[in-house]
């Protein structure tokens, strides 16, 4: 179960996204703008952030560019009615994990959101496997010197 935000000034997709969400298992949190999704975004722990691009007050690049300034590690779906080559190719080097058209097939959302948290924890494991790297490689030179010493003295 992942800690979902929500963040659109349609009501709409705020009514109805986040039951679905549920009903996939997941608990959500809503917001209508780039400010108040901030202050949620501040005060949960949130796995990954569903967000329209087009709002007013704070549109969602900026509030996308916020975020990281906290968790670079959050994946961040954009949702757009206005889709465009220029705001796709944004959203991406800007540094979301994706972008989708309203209507948004739920389908594709889910499958969406399944690999952007496989993804998220998977990049959680490296700094562990990189550690177990390390700690492989030095402990081989000190077991190999102790192997050979022992085997020195057994002869």
């Amino acid at each position: 179960m992942a800690n979902i935000l929500i963040v659109d000034d349609e009501q709409d997709i705020l009514d109805q996204l986040p039951s679905i969400l549920e009903r996939w298992g997941h608990k959500t949190f809503t917001a209508s703008n780039g400010f108040e999704a901030l202050d949620v975004f501040q005060s949960n722990q949130i796995d990954l952030i569903v967000s329209d691009i087009r709002m007013p007050e704070m549109d969602g690049l900026q509030f996308l560019h916020k975020v990281q300034d906290i968790d670079k590690q959050c994946p961040f779906l954009f949702l757009t009615g206005y889709p465009s080559d220029e705001s796709a190719i944004e959203a991406m080097h800007s540094g979301a994990e994706d972008y989708l058209v309203k209507p948004v097939n739920f389908d594709e959302l889910k499958l969406r959101i399944d690999k952007s948290l496989e993804r998220k924890e998977r990049m959680r494991t490296i700094p562990f496997l990189k550690g177990m790297n390390w700690a492989l490689l030095i402990s081989i030179p000190f077991w190999l010197i102790l192997g050979i010493i022992l085997a020195k003295l057994f002869r």
